[in-house]
């Protein structure tokens, strides 16, 4: 693919990629503070003074025009910096459904969303009982069944809830939280404009339904496969070859080397690469919205689980262990009974519900995929994991894991680990 013609005499002088150009042209500090900055705005894509992280805003401002041309250059990604807030403007995961905010149900999703729709047009303030009613309405009309249960209400309320920690309203009087009677305790909200004009990322007037909403908000940027792969490298932990086109993998290949400094530099990430494809980790765990391994039942069971399903059979020609949900679920099953109390007895009272959990854990992690009918597919990396004796020298047992392919290599061998160097 040939390079943006703005950008082709800087590569072709230093043979670097213009983000890093862009940073090594800053003092050490800035450059610094750039990365800080573009690290906060990964992960609070709105960043208002009064949120999260808000005390970085002014170095945000500071460093807008870097950070505009660095998220331009390097995702393809859209920042508009002002005074009161920042909003970077990601494209939509697609059709992952693994992605989302914790705690918002699709049906909640389905309510904040409609609530968006109707604040749009209710100017500065407006009565918590008449946004309720311009809700329902709209769902109505969008051919969404209403059924006024407890369900129904409570995400209703998780939607506006969320409007509420983003600071698109604000409850001036009275509170948006749960009701048991047929209405709510009344409240009156005020509403941001400014935010909520800065909420919706997708292309909302070239959308014909949602469906096509969903496919143009996660098209590829400007550069193509490299934008698209470098976002993937961003946003999820594990791509494999595999799972790539092969203009993908091939493009992934020739540049592994150059993108690993360039994720460093810009944002603090630190990749793993192996014949099977490319890990990016954290080391501060500020942009992992998953820790793993991690504290929770779901979360123990699903690491020792993981050494045993991928002893299960031999692994297929591209590394990945085929599993079924069935053996999933024994193997949940026989850890609870082996350390009954080792569990929370709420976690562990189910089995199947279990078993679903793990699953769902790993399928965000991006360690394990499924066929739909039953079946998964372990990733390579979950061998990151596997347990090695504390004397094994790294060089022997799982030491082909550890093998850097060739720069670029001419095709993948038969088999290899994901493992920690």
């Amino acid at each position: 693919m040939s390079a943006p013609r703005g950008d082709r005499t800087r590569r072709s002088t230093s043979g670097r990629h213009a983000g890093l150009a862009l940073l090594d042209e800053l003092p050490d500090i800035d450059a610094a503070d750039v990365a800080r900055c573009a690290r906060v705005l990964l992960r609070r894509p709105l960043l208002r003074a009064d949120g999260p992280d808000g005390d970085l805003l002014p170095l945000v401002y500071r460093h807008r025009a870097v950070l505009v041309e660095l998220f331009t250059t390097v995702l393809g990604y859209r920042l508009v910096v002002e005074r009161r807030f920042a909003r970077l403007y990601k494209t939509g995961p697609g059709q992952d459904a693994t992605r989302g905010e914790p705690g918002l149900t699709p049906r909640a999703y389905a309510y904040f969303a409609l609530a968006v729709a109707c604040l749009t047009g209710a100017g500065r303030q407006i009565l918590l009982s008449r946004l309720v009613a311009d809700i329902r309405a709209a769902a109505v009309e969008a051919g969404i069944a209403v059924v006024d249960d407890y369900a129904d209400r409570r995400a209703l309320t998780a939607g506006l809830r969320h409007l509420v920690a983003l600071g698109v309203i604000t409850e001036t009087e009275g509170t948006v939280g749960p009701w048991s009677n047929e209405a709510p305790t009344e409240a009156l909200i005020t509403v941001d404009t400014d935010l909520l004009a800065l909420l919706v990322a997708g292309p909302l007037r070239e959308a014909e339904d949602g469906a096509d909403l969903v496919v143009l908000a996660a098209r590829p940027g400007a550069r193509g496969v490299e934008h698209t792969l470098r976002r993937r490298l961003v946003e999820d932990p594990v791509i494999t070859h595999a799972e790539l086109t092969d203009a993908e993998s091939t493009w992934l290949r020739r540049n592994q080397r150059r993108e690993s400094v360039l994720l460093d530099r810009a944002f603090g990430l630190m990749t793993e690469t192996r014949v099977e494809g490319v890990a990016v980790t954290d080391p501060e765990e500020y942009l992992t919205d998953v820790v793993f391994p991690g504290t929770g039942t779901v979360a123990r069971i699903a690491l020792l689980a993981l050494p045993e399903l991928l002893g299960l059979r031999e692994p297929d020609a591209d590394g990945t262990h085929p599993v079924t949900t069935a053996e999933v679920f024994q193997t949940c099953d026989d850890l609870v009974n082996a350390y009954p109390a080792a569990w929370s007895r709420q976690a562990t009272e189910d089995p199947h519900q279990l078993c679903r959990e793990v699953l769902a854990l790993l399928e965000r992690l991006g360690l394990a995929t499924s066929d739909g009918r039953g079946g998964w597919s372990l990733s390579p990396a979950a061998h990151r994991w596997a347990p090695t004796a504390d004397d094994q020298p790294l060089s022997s047992g799982a030491g082909r894991a550890l093998r850097e392919p060739a720069e670029p290599p001419s095709a993948p061998p038969v088999w290899s680990l994901f493992d920690e160097g």
